[in-house]
């Protein structure tokens, strides 16, 4: 009966994960929650109980002022290596939206985005966290780190709003994270990557040199996944994604932490989006993304703002029921993705796996990332793919044929 219930509270735990990693903060925080339980059920419900693990808080982080949105002390979970992978580490940046003004950011602080208060006490390790080789066939050895996100800026912001009792301090939030891990070994790791989903993608982008430079000695390389937001106009012809980043910009004052490469000639609004930082990062970086990714589909490209009359409400929900206009939009969309990453594409050292589903944070979601149906492109799957690149056992420069080719997809399907 023990055992039934730890299966039961891991599947739980799965479930409630998947369904909060997308993310929504002010109007991007209104999706039913039914919909990713349906749509990841039957591939998590068979899968034996996640490994699951404690949070650890960084009482270090006091000293240097690294606190969450409410000032609460931020926090991490760490499985240890072993073996062939006890001196190499994982390090995953949490996603899970932003805030884009002191309302939505003063409502955020009241959640585990904001406060370790609400953090869960355990979490489960799947998908590129998974301790199982037939899970991970590349990764389940190594030291795994999952650094949580409670700052609504993807660990960018240096600054504060006392009025607002608001502290944006991600920029500090990753330092302390990186100091206390590399006091606990990863100073003497051989083999590191840096990776992250979503807003947790955005934030391995910004962060993937300075991880580098951090470890002079160590073999290191960054994955984004599903961090590719694109600078894109919405169904209306208007700018639903730059608006709400240049809100996130403005309220957590980052024209003063973002990449001096790239603020030294655009606006710090479009040095928030990831296509005008990828031509400077000098590490070895993946991209990993969704041709048609479902959120940017639900919240950039046709958010309720762009379209009022809900001409686009079907289609968000659900890929099968876009119509040939619709789809035409959303290969647009793909196209402007793919010349996007071309120069990217262009050096060796990089890699890219940006395959044609309705998905968001495959590298998260054990069905996406490795399991005997998922995802794959040229029948390569996504864990493959991405361990070939990091080991050089092979360039993997892998784009997908456009919408509905890819008959391997899991697609999300929303209620």
């Amino acid at each position: 009966m023990a055992k039934l219930l730890m299966w039961f509270l891991g599947v739980f735990f799965v479930l409630t994960k998947l369904v909060d990693s997308y993310e929504f903060e002010d109007f991007f925080y209104n999706k039913t929650e039914g919909a990713f339980l349906e749509s990841v059920y039957g591939a998590s419900a068979a899968a034996p109980p996640p490994l699951m693990i404690g949070l650890t808080i960084i009482h270090g982080a006091a000293a240097r002022g690294a606190v969450c949105l409410d000032g609460t002390l931020p926090g991490y979970h760490i499985h240890r290596g072993y073996g062939s992978g006890a001196n190499s580490w994982l390090i995953q940046l949490e996603g899970g939206g932003w805030c884009n003004s002191v309302r939505s950011c003063v409502y955020r602080k009241k959640t585990r985005r904001g406060s370790s208060n609400y953090m869960e006490k355990q979490i489960p390790f799947v998908g590129i966290l998974s301790n199982r080789a037939e899970e991970n066939p590349d990764f389940y050895n190594w030291n795994r780190v999952k650094v949580r996100y409670c700052d609504g800026a993807s660990f960018t912001g240096d600054s504060e709003d006392k009025a607002a009792g608001l502290q944006y301090r991600g920029k500090r939030i990753y330092q302390a994270a990186m100091e206390e891990l590399m006091s606990k070994g990863m100073r003497y790791a051989k083999q590191a990557l840096l990776s992250g989903c979503s807003a947790g993608g955005l934030a391995s982008i910004m962060h993937c040199d300075d991880f580098s430079n951090s470890l002079p000695h160590t073999k290191v390389k960054c994955l984004s996944d599903a961090g590719l937001f694109m600078d894109a106009n919405d169904v209306s012809g208007g700018h639903a994604i730059r608006d709400f980043f240049g809100g996130v910009v403005k309220t957590q004052s980052l024209q003063n932490t973002l990449p001096r490469t790239c603020t030294n000639h655009l606006d710090a609004t479009s040095c928030f989006f990831p296509q005008n930082l990828i031509g400077n990062i000098r590490t070895p970086l993946f991209l990993l993304n969704t041709a048609y990714d479902s959120w940017q589909l639900q919240e950039s490209l046709a958010p309720h703002t762009a379209d009022p009359h809900g001409l686009w409400h079907d289609c968000t929900l659900n890929n099968e029921r876009c119509s040939p206009s619709q789809i035409q939009f959303l290969q647009g969309f793909r196209i402007h993705m793919l010349n996007t990453v071309k120069r990217f594409a262009a050096s060796r050292q990089n890699g890219l796996f940006i395959n044609s589903c309705f998905a968001h944070c495959q590298s998260e979601r054990q069905d996406t990332w490795f399991s005997d149906n998922s995802p794959t492109i040229n029948n390569k799957p996504i864990a493959l793919a991405v361990g070939d690149w990091y080991f050089d056992r092979s360039g993997v420069k892998a784009i997908d044929c456009a919408y509905p080719c890819d008959r391997t997809c899991h697609n999300l399907v929303f209620k």
